[in-house]
Formats: structure tokens, sequence, C-alpha cells
């Protein structure tokens, strides 16, 4: 389950309804559950909260059209042969910050992708299925885009935590 938040449905920077004030007690403890099961049934959930099965149905149906939550299932980057996971920092000209993100965010290699502050301008997540084929990015891809200045790349030797839990207030 992913919540999102921000300027997602037409609002600008800074304005509209922060996304925790927009849920109730009840929304509040239907997302508990499925962050803990995402296959839950809404029977079951109705009958751990005491409510109708329809009320659950419309509550998440509700937020999923508010765009406050999505239910996936996330299959592991190993299940789709990727053995090599890459945090990668790039320092970007300003004036190609844009253009450099968007075409980061096409690359199927690319599984995350901020702009940031501090020593890179862009940070990525990226695997790959070998070092051949991270070579392969880092030239082909990150060097046919202009205006990157300087990659560093750090590969992660051991995921400890990988997690789509967010603590609701």
């Amino acid at each position: 389950m992913v919540n999102k938040e921000g300027p997602q449905n037409g609002s600008k920077p800074g304005q509209g309804v922060p996304p925790l004030a927009a849920l109730d007690t009840t929304d509040r403890e239907i997302l508990r559950i499925l962050q803990k099961d995402g296959r839950t049934s809404n029977s079951a959930i109705a009958r751990q909260l005491g409510i109708t099965e329809t009320t659950v149905r419309k509550r998440i149906a509700a937020m999923r059209d508010r765009d406050l939550m999505e239910i996936v299932a996330v299959p592991t980057p190993r299940l789709a042969g990727y053995n090599i996971s890459a945090i990668i920092g790039l320092s970007v000209s300003l004036p190609h910050l844009r253009e450099v993100s968007r075409k980061l965010v096409e690359a199927s290699e690319v599984r995350y992708c901020g702009l940031s502050t501090g020593r890179f301008d862009v940070m990525i997540e990226a695997f790959f299925y070998d070092k051949e084929h991270l070579l392969r990015f880092t030239t082909d891809v990150l060097g046919a885009l202009p205006g990157i200045t300087a990659v560093e790349t750090s590969l992660i030797l051991k995921i400890e935590k990988f997690s789509y839990e967010w603590e609701l207030g």
C-alpha cells in the first residue's frame, strides 16, 4: 500500500487539505489493517472494527478516489531478475534538471527518482540484472543525458528493511 501525499489532484503546492486531516478514526483503522495485510477482506475488516462490510468498501473506494491510498502487490526485485540494487546521486546543471528527471522516470531500471538538496541534485534507486547491465545504464542512459555533470553510484550489499508502512497519526 502506498500513501500518496502532495499536490497530485490539481491543487497547488502548499494548498489543499493535508491527507491525515482528510481521514477520520475509522479510515485510519482501515488503513492500519490493510498495511499489515493488504489482502484482508472487507468483511474481515468490518468484523474487526464492528462496522458493516458496505461501510468498509465505500470508505476504501473513497480513499482511493481521493488518491489517499493504493492497494498493490509489490513483487521483489529478485523475482523480476534484478540482482543488483544501486543508489545513484547525480549532479545536474540546473537548466537541465527537469529534463533529466523526466528521462530517468521513463527508465525501467529506475524505481525511485527524487529531486534533492545537498550534494546531489537528483537521487535515484535503480535495479540491474548484473554488473554489465549497470555499466550499460551508466554509460548509455546516464551518459546520453545532457546536463549531468557528476555521477556517484553506491551498491546496496544487503537490504535490511524494505517497507511501505507509514505511521498514521
